[in-house]
């Protein structure tokens, strides 16, 4: 008895239309490399693009990605769309159709890259579901081409496809590795073995095990140099890897294959060679838009050696009597993405760490490890599985491979890889902030100074304590690992972007920061060295603004000062600081690796406290002591790591004190030198130090900060701290005393005028980490210079310490002219240069004759 209708008879194919002579074929390869050649050169683009605002502190232009997606799709799309429609080649328009998808996918794709880095989350959030749209339409469009073209072709197969092609999509052969009807090829056929093993398993048959195991391949390199971020953002990153990789089984489905696979049974070559080149071009296109700037990179090279992979397991697939159906490539794809997508910070992926061995090396090592080991896998497989006379593997044996692969991936990653989660943080800024008004100003010099900030210091904890109780304690509730913070009323905590509206909706809240945590690397970058030797005499920065003369004329070195820098760390083994080291248990501070000694890996640090206080002719103030703390990891920062070290220069405390109960004001350093800012891409916002800098300046102790390197574009000085009114901004000239192109320019917000002075900033010598030196440009290298000046003052005159407005004053006025673009444009030259080259002399004597009755 039927178990159904009775069947209608299958007409049978016409054979597939054909052009004759090379032309179309010539046309396809053309449009082939022209797809690449726009795609890679304007993936790179914007990501220069993007790394060129960030270098020069302009504001993102978010237009950058929507005109490249625009431009591609133009160029792209209009050769690909006319391959898809004019040739009368099967293959050839089959290949046009797959590159016009893959086109429009990228250029959709592209567009979400407007969102900003900080918010990843939101980001991977939106490539999952734009992929999942995307493929569901492409998919439906797929089927009704597939159920219209019996009707305008008789029986022609989708895609005009010659027979022996793959069924439609939608049918069982299509579906999994089962073959069409249920059915198999007669025992002892040719592929036997995966036919029976596909009809038994499923939608795991060994193809597609052997595609998982290809994934985990791809997988393994960044399973052992990269980390994951948070908990959240990892789910994400997995979910889009998911959906990139159903969007890749529409694109290259089964339809896509029929029409390479000539012959019964299929020629491999032809499906490996050709089918896998155009595969390959479609991934790339594919790969283009996976990922934000800068993590899209590593899947332009990783995917397109996979097309031959896949057409490898087609031709297996289709030895064995069906095709391979979405399955492999679902699962290919998207264990390969996996690796750009979880594993990297695109953040990170930035030429600010591209001078030591950071992220970007790390990220070019899985990079080029994972395209090896794909273009190993493409000759393998194809080597293996699409010989005519070979027999395919069994189920067990792709089984048990894939599973050692498994294994392999989860030993990498929890031995020599980095395992847990390392997401970004938040800062949570209270609305209430002390009180720091009518703080008696006290006696003249150190003890006034040391009474102001101690008031300072009790005012700044006791708010904290009243206002924070709650809300740490219901953070700690949650396991969310809450930081308390004083100078600015804070907490960092655990959290994504639920946590963060749902702390942002809290009235005691004013508003919540990202704050930044690099992920960890698989092995440290070697530490900075300096080659230069040590000079013989005044450097002529020193001599330049007149030091040396204040030692030898006045007889004033700067002792009985205390300089502090927060910076990358400092050698504190160096020959020209150890001796000027403060010593005791509250010098010291790092937060990040929690070092008891001073020591510096990156040797920014060690370069700017040698031009503030060290000796042997580098240093302004030789005679004064500096104490340190690290804020700067690898170059970059986060809201709280500048406050960890903001807080321990107003009250230092012993290791492993807590910051509100074991600081000692009356242990802070007298001024604070600091060569680095806050951007955007760390996490601060412009008013995100303020009260730190404000709390600072309460207690007596005098900011200054550099202005940035961000000229010659005005209004450049946007980065906390330097456009805060209480800091002492610092700009950078060059030996002829002219502004240098680096040097940030003003206005700060609001029109003030900024910097305050400037300083040598080209080509200054100091100390490197390793006893030797190095010659660095930067507005880094004046800054610690002014510091120096303001240690030479006030040894000059104790009674001046603390006074930060008569300090103030006497470096203004007696500057000397520094020269400026004669336009002055930015709003004049107190814009570009303030009141002008610091003069340690002529200061120093102004301080000395300075009346404080």
């Amino acid at each position: 008895m039927q178990a159904g209708p009775p069947t209608a008879p299958v007409p049978p194919p016409r054979p597939a239309r054909r052009d004759t002579g090379p032309w179309p074929v010539v046309a396809a390869a053309v449009t082939g490399v022209w797809a690449v050649l726009v795609a890679v050169p304007g993936q790179l683009a914007g990501w220069v693009v993007d790394q060129l605002v960030l270098v020069a502190g302009l504001d993102r232009a978010v237009a950058v990605w929507p005109v490249v997606a625009l431009v591609t799709v133009l160029l792209v799309g209009a050769p690909t769309l006319a391959l898809a429609l004019i040739p009368r080649s099967p293959a050839i328009r089959a290949t046009g159709r797959a590159w016009l998808a893959g086109t429009l996918v990228l250029g959709a794709l592209t567009l979400l890259r407007a969102l900003p880095p900080v918010h990843h989350e939101a980001y991977l959030a939106a490539l999952a579901a734009t992929a999942v749209v995307v493929a569901v339409v492409l998919d439906r469009l797929t089927h009704r081409r597939a159920s219209a073209a019996p009707a305008r072709h008789g029986a022609a197969a989708p895609g005009d496809a010659p027979a022996g092609s793959a069924p439609a999509p939608g049918s069982a052969a299509a579906s999994g590795d089962a073959p069409a009807g249920g059915s198999a090829p007669a025992p002892g056929g040719p592929g036997d073995g995966v036919a029976r093993a596909g009809g038994r398993s499923g939608r795991f048959g060994p193809v597609t095990l052997l595609a998982v195991a290809a994934g985990l391949a791809s997988l393994l390199p960044w399973v052992w140099v990269g980390a994951l971020g948070g908990a959240l953002e990892t789910l994400l990153a997995g979910l889009a890897a998911a959906a990139l990789g159903a969007l890749a089984g529409v694109l290259l489905g089964p339809a896509f294959w029929a029409v390479f696979a000539v012959g019964t049974p299929p020629r491999p070559a032809r499906l490996v060679l050709v089918g896998g080149l155009v595969a390959g071009v479609t991934l790339a296109l594919l790969g283009a838009g996976a990922g934000q700037s800068g993590a899209q990179l590593p899947a332009l090279l990783l995917l397109p050696p996979l097309g031959f992979v896949l057409g490898a397991l087609e031709a297996a697939a289709r030895h064995a009597g069906r095709p391979a159906g979405r399955g492999p490539v679902r699962w290919l794809v998207g264990l390969a993405l996996v690796g750009p997508l979880a594993f990297t910070d695109p953040e990170e992926v930035t030429v600010l760490l591209a001078t030591t061995r950071d992220v970007p090396f790390w990220v070019a090592v899985a990079t080029g490890v994972a395209f090896a080991v794909a273009v190993l896998l493409a000759v393998g497989y194809g080597v293996l599985l699409a010989r005519s006379r070979a027999r395919a593997p069994r189920r067990g044996l792709a089984g048990l491979t894939a599973a050692a692969l498994l294994a392999a991936v989860v030993v990498v990653y929890a031995v020599p890889g980095q395992p847990g989660l390392h997401g970004e943080r938040l800062l949570v800024v209270l609305r209430e902030q002390a009180d720091l008004t009518g703080i008696p100003a006290g006696a003249p010099g150190r003890a006034g100074r040391d009474a102001r900030a101690a008031e300072v210091y009790r005012r700044l904890v006791a708010t904290a304590e009243r206002t924070q109780g709650d809300l740490r304690r219901e953070l700690g509730r949650l396991r969310l690992h809450p930081t308390p913070y004083y100078l600015v009323n804070a907490i960092e905590t655990d959290g994504g972007p639920a946590v963060r509206a749902w702390l942002a909706g809290r009235p005691e809240v004013a508003r919540v920061l990202v704050s930044q945590r690099l992920r960890p690397l698989p092995a440290a970058a070697p530490p900075a060295r300096g080659t230069v030797p040590a000079p013989t005499g005044p450097t002529w920065n020193v001599s330049l603004i007149g030091a040396d003369r204040v030692w030898s004329e006045l007889g004033v070195t700067g002792a009985g000062v205390v300089v502090g820098s927060s910076d990358s760390g400092v050698d504190g083994r160096h020959p020209a600081l150890a001796a000027g080291f403060r010593g005791g248990d509250d010098s010291w501070y790092d937060p990040w690796e929690h070092r008891r000694t001073p020591a510096d890996r990156g040797g920014h640090g060690t370069h700017t406290v040698g031009s503030a206080v060290g000796r042997n002719g580098i240093g302004v103030a030789p005679g004064a002591s500096w104490v340190g703390c690290v804020n700067l990891d690898r170059n970059l920062g986060s809201p709280a790591r500048y406050l960890d070290c903001l807080q321990f220069m107003l009250a230092p405390f012993p290791p492993g004190g807590d910051p509100l109960t074991d600081g000692r004001p009356q242990r802070a350093p007298d001024v604070l030198t600091n060569s680095w800012g806050c951007p955007p891409v760390e996490g601060c916002d412009p008013g995100a130090l303020r009260p730190a800098t404000a709390a600072l300046a309460a207690a007596g102790i005098l900011v200054v900060a550099a202005a940035g390197n961000t000229g010659p574009y005005c209004g450049s000085i946007a980065d906390p701290p330097a456009p805060y009114p209480d800091v002492l901004t610092v700009g950078a000239v060059d030996r002829a005393r002219r502004l240098t192109r680096f040097s940030s320019r003003g206005p700060a917000a609001g029109g003030a005028a900024k910097p305050d002075v400037v300083a040598p900033g080209a080509g200054v010598p100091s100390a490197y980490p390793g006893g030797g030196y190095a010659t660095l440009d930067g507005t880094s290298m004046a800054t610690p210079q002014v510091a120096g000046v303001v240690a030479l003052m006030w040894s000059a005159n104790p009674a001046l310490v603390g006074d930060l407005d008569r300090t103030r004053r006497i470096l203004a006025d007696t500057a000397t002219p520094a020269g400026s673009p004669a336009d002055a444009p930015c709003g004049g030259a107190r814009n570009l240069v303030g009141a002008g080259l610091v003069d340690a002399y002529a200061a120093v004597r102004a301080a000395r004759a300075a009346d404080l009755g």
